[in-house]
């Protein structure tokens, strides 16, 4: 088959999407897929409609790639794509919708309360509690999201997520560790434990920075981690997500979980998580690409 593998695009994960794309395209192409690079930020639908691709795998992360918008673009065309479908995928990069239909199905997540230029914010923080995390509802990759420990630092947060999104939330911090759950169809991977010496798991501690520590078992007794596994599943499916992606949560010093959001196209750098928690179970980097690409439909 004739693979497009979207990458790159025009959001503010760019840089990071052409690395995962880059990576994604030499594994596809290791495994003999007739695979190619497709930026949309560079090329136009008329070479997606001239290519005659025969799926899609989507390395896009963000705005324009992660929200839907491709998505929508593939189901036009009929051509299968990798990841969550048009709803899911919109529903899921809107951190404030996917937060409220959570609370609708009585999936645990942090409480919050949307920012604007008007808020009150000394108010708003005696309403949720000290520290805060800001972040823009619509962004991925940390970008632009700041921990809040003082009530006079929510402006300067503020000023900083809405040069990325008009729509800006803040949320209860939550102490404890930072899990992650990768998904690949119907099966929840090995839980991965994040710890970072920086104020949280941001952009750096993502990408840049090597004194990250990834720890595969998490640590958690194994009926813990399975009960852990089902709830981000359950999380994973009530947004409608399909294919794979990776459900973030933390657990409070209480051991109870709270989950922060959802990723239906995760990074698949040499940093990233689902390719990580993928290895853990024998599962190689080209392998886990190979079994994405299989999962991919349209409709």
């Amino acid at each position: 088959m004739k693979v497009a593998v979207l990458l790159g695009g025009r959001s503010a994960e760019r840089e990071v999407s052409l690395k995962s794309g880059a990576l994604v395209l030499a594994a596809l192409r290791a495994r003999g897929v007739n695979a190619h690079a497709f930026d949309p930020m560079e090329k136009g639908l008329e070479d997606l409609i001239e290519g005659r691709f025969d799926r899609a795998f989507i390395a896009l992360h963000g705005r324009f790639g992660e929200d839907g918008t491709v998505q929508g673009v593939l189901e036009w065309l009929g051509i299968p794509y990798t990841g969550s479908g048009v709803l899911a995928s919109a529903l899921a990069m809107d951190k404030l919708r996917t937060k409220l239909l959570w609370q609708a199905c009585g999936i645990p997540t942090p409480a919050h309360e949307m920012l604007d230029a008007h808020a009150d914010f000394k108010a708003v923080a005696a309403r949720l509690g000290m520290p805060l995390m800001v972040k823009p509802v619509n962004e991925g990759s940390s970008i632009g999201m700041s921990k809040v420990r003082a009530a006079d630092g929510l402006d300067e947060a503020y000023a900083l997520a809405v040069n990325y999104d008009r729509d800006v939330m803040a949320e209860r911090f939550i102490e404890g560790q930072e899990l992650t759950a990768g998904i690949v169809g119907d099966t929840a991977l090995p839980l991965i434990r994040l710890e970072t010496p920086r104020d949280f798991y941001d952009y750096q501690a993502k990408y840049v920075s090597d004194d990250t520590r990834y720890l595969i078992p998490c640590g958690l007794p194994p009926a813990r981690e399975r009960e852990i596994q089902d709830l981000c599943l359950k999380a994973f499916r009530a947004v409608g997500c399909r294919g794979w992606g990776r459900v973030d949560l933390m657990l409070d010093a209480r051991g109870a979980p709270w989950l922060l959001e959802v990723n239906t196209a995760p990074g698949m750098t040499d940093h990233s998580l689902v390719p990580m928690a993928a290895r853990a179970v024998g599962l190689s980097y080209e392998d886990l690409c190979v079994k994405i690409l299989e999962l991919a439909h349209v409709g």
